[in-house]
């Protein structure tokens, strides 16, 4: 199973990046390309954990596991998420992981991981004056929200390149779990482990509660909490997370209703599949840090599935989807019909 989960893996998302680029390609939706990004590089994480489990381990193979798994993955697919509701008060939200992000990783630099402070304080620093910049957007004006947080993403992503690339590697230069040799980080030094928090949580938080804020747009909505009662800054946008998730959790019966009437908007199950695609591997990758590793190559197979169906349940993301047979091209509109 080490090698054909992670092999099930890299082939799904390696195609669904392709698709998800062609409707970039029709329609030029920002959401879209950068999420042939993310699922581009989930296909090479996967990939190489299919190539080590099968022909072994080597230090190059590994720092490519390590910081497309472990840092960019995650983070370009909630990026995706943050252009797609670029419209909304998601901003905030976004500002928030960031922010949590950073603090955690300085957190962990002072007790989990001791030799890497200098990085903890710098990923704090960013993840601090980007997360000011993203609120001072979402108030002014929303749509420069998501350009910011990408430009945040960039920075980050070159210097957690530099860090992997050039860290020096405990032998025999990788290392895996040996009950079910399942790669895990622990050849890096503290400074590069340290750093994959605030990347893997404004990642995973974005795409998760932006796919369920996103079902909640679109689902029948039972409001036990007005969303205006609380109008000071701050207190207002925090009011309206606990409103957005208490009102969620009261209207999913309508939305089952809705459903098995077939009365409910395709954007509804497919955003909560989007959202439990990027629950479980999140669950299982933060089982993998803490030593239990069974899960990991489950886990990542699961959300690519899951992430997958979601798309393909939309109609409104796949209102046109192409594949490629032998010179012909299927065309998904309302429904499926051939293209010569």
């Amino acid at each position: 199973m080490n090698i054909v989960l992670p092999l099930g893996s890299c082939l799904l998302s390696l195609v669904f990046a392709a698709m998800v680029f062609d409707q970039w390609r029709q329609a030029h939706r920002s959401f879209q390309l950068v999420w042939s990004i993310g699922l581009l590089f989930y296909g090479i994480s996967s990939g190489t954990e299919f190539l080590g489990s099968a022909f072994g381990w080597n230090a190059g193979l590994y720092r490519v596991w390590y910081l497309f798994g472990a840092f960019l993955v995650a983070a370009w697919l909630g990026m995706g998420t943050i252009y797609l509701l670029s419209k909304t008060a998601f901003g905030y939200f976004v500002a928030f992981t960031i922010f949590l992000g950073g603090l955690l990783s300085f957190v962990f630099s002072l007790t989990r991981y001791p030799g890497g402070r200098g990085v903890g304080l710098a990923a704090l620093v960013v993840a601090s004056v980007g997360a000011v910049a993203i609120v001072f957007a979402t108030a002014v004006r929303r749509s420069w929200a998501p350009h910011i947080a990408l430009s945040v993403l960039v920075v980050g992503s070159l210097g957690a390149a530099l860090l992997v690339l050039s860290a020096p590697l405990a032998a025999p230069g990788w290392a895996v779990a040996s009950d079910t040799h399942v790669p895990v980080a622990s050849a890096f030094p503290a400074y590069a482990r340290v750093l994959t928090g605030p990347f893997n949580i404004f990642g995973a938080l974005c795409l998760v509660f932006g796919a369920a804020f996103s079902a909640y747009v679109y689902m029948p909505k039972r409001k036990l909490l007005p969303a205006g009662a609380v109008t000071v800054p701050v207190l207002a946008q925090l009011w309206f997370l606990v409103v957005v998730v208490v009102n969620f959790f009261a209207s999913l019966p309508g939305a089952a209703a809705a459903l098995l009437a077939g009365k409910l908007n395709s954007r509804v199950p497919a955003t909560l599949l989007i959202a439990l695609g990027g629950f479980v591997p999140g669950v299982t990758s933060g089982l993998n840090r803490f030593g239990i590793t069974w899960s990991f190559f489950l886990g990542e197979f699961l959300g690519a599935v899951l992430i997958f169906s979601g798309f393909l349940v939309s109609e409104e993301v796949f209102s046109n989807l192409r594949v490629w047979l032998a010179g012909t091209v299927w065309r998904r509109r309302s429904r499926v019909e051939v293209a010569g």
